[in-house]
């Protein structure tokens, strides 16, 4: 047995059917994804990168794996990641963040999508992917990802996440595309709570609520039971008050035919912002299935951003996604699972945590010994 197969990583992650014809598996499907994740952690961003890190690691490689045909060329590495089922390689992901991470009582998960702009292949007339994430705000770890089918949108792909989610007793939150009643629905199954953004896209729901809390303020929220909570960031040239109320008086609500699943509060948020000396205000408004309670819902609104901070701006600026040119068969949604899978496993590693996620990746391509701990530490 080498040191691969003692590792959780096999224990997952081995269990991804190998299609390929018996006499041509030259490269076992287990090395050939260490290769790829091992060179995606240490910086690789394209196939023909992950082998040549594999060519100049292939002594180290050979500690725990067995590459009894050595390095595989890019041109397998493509033509397997294009093969494999992202639905099976998701699946496996998934099980292996439910086994590693507990989820903390109203923990805040936030679900967003995220187009990968060079996937697209104009000679075949396919549009760019747009993969949907589940992040443990907490963390900042990946809980999982689907692809967005073709001519669909983050609607459709939303509740089918969700199926597959461990989310018990948390609170999820989604901008307003994902504002939809069967998507509460599903959150309430789930046995979780929801906060939910609201813009245009609800008919008059958010017309509603907006001229609810114009009316409230204007009589000081005078009979209306409100919770309320102000929260003040300085930072250099800037200032930046944000004002949350969440009131349980949602009655109203279905009297006007706007029936929601576990509905329980609507919430405003109040954004002044001044910048040298220039002074903005944004309105949000909100419908949830929490309490009125303004610290945790000042909490889940806030959390939100989250998954644009610690998610989708490192994979862009860090790990540079969108200049990513996979586009043939699976490999461009499989290339993406290996990113959220390499960004987990710098994220969760106990060693470098004070550094940035580029320098800890700059770090694993030196350092061995560190690398062999984000692969194997558990």
């Amino acid at each position: 047995m080498n040191e691969i197969d003692a590792t959780n990583l096999s224990d997952y992650f081995a269990k991804i059917p190998d299609k390929r014809i018996k006499r041509k598996q030259l490269y076992p499907l287990i090395e050939i994804f260490v290769i790829a994740l091992c060179g995606i952690i240490a910086g690789a961003e394209s196939w023909v990168e992950i082998v040549e890190y594999g060519y100049q690691k292939e002594a180290w490689l050979r500690s725990f794996l067995r590459l009894e045909n050595g390095i595989p060329s890019h041109d397998t590495m493509n033509r397997v990641f294009n093969f494999v089922d992202p639905i099976v390689f998701g699946r496996c992901f998934l099980e292996w963040m439910q086994a590693e991470l507990a989820l903390s009582h109203e923990e805040v998960v936030a679900i967003d999508g995220k187009t990968l702009r060079r996937s697209h292949d104009s000679s075949d007339g396919k549009a760019a992917i747009h993969m949907v994430s589940a992040l443990a705000s907490e963390s900042g770890l990946v809980l999982g990802q689907m692809k967005v089918a073709e001519k669909s949108n983050e609607i459709t792909a939303i509740p089918k996440l969700l199926e597959v989610l461990e989310v018990k007793d948390c609170i999820i939150t989604i901008d307003a595309m994902g504002c939809q009643k069967e998507i509460a629905r599903k959150i309430g199954e789930k046995g979780a709570n929801y906060v939910l953004a609201l813009k245009g896209n609800q008919g008059n729901l958010h017309k509603d609520i907006g001229l609810f809390f114009e009316d409230a303020h204007a009589q000081d929220f005078k009979n209306i039971p409100v919770e309320y909570e102000k929260i003040i960031e300085k930072n250099r040239d800037r200032i930046e008050e944000r004002r949350y109320w969440i009131t349980n008086q949602v009655g109203w609500l279905k009297e006007m035919g706007h029936a929601w699943a576990g509905l329980k509060t609507i919430g405003m948020v109040e954004s002044t912002r001044t910048l040298k000396g220039v002074t903005s205000r944004e309105a949000r408004y909100y419908i949830a299935s929490i309490l009125p309670d303004a610290k945790l819902f000042a909490h889940a609104t806030r959390s939100h951003w989250a998954i644009e901070n610690k998610l989708h701006w490192l994979l862009d600026v860090v790990f540079r996604e969108d200049e990513c040119r996979c586009r043939k068969g699976h490999g461009a949604e499989n290339f993406a699972v290996l990113r959220h899978l390499a960004l987990n496993l710098i994220k969760k590693n106990p060693y470098y945590t004070k550094k940035s996620v580029r320098c800890r990746r700059k770090i694993a391509a030196w350092n061995q010994d560190y690398l062999k701990e984000l692969l194997f530490t558990r």
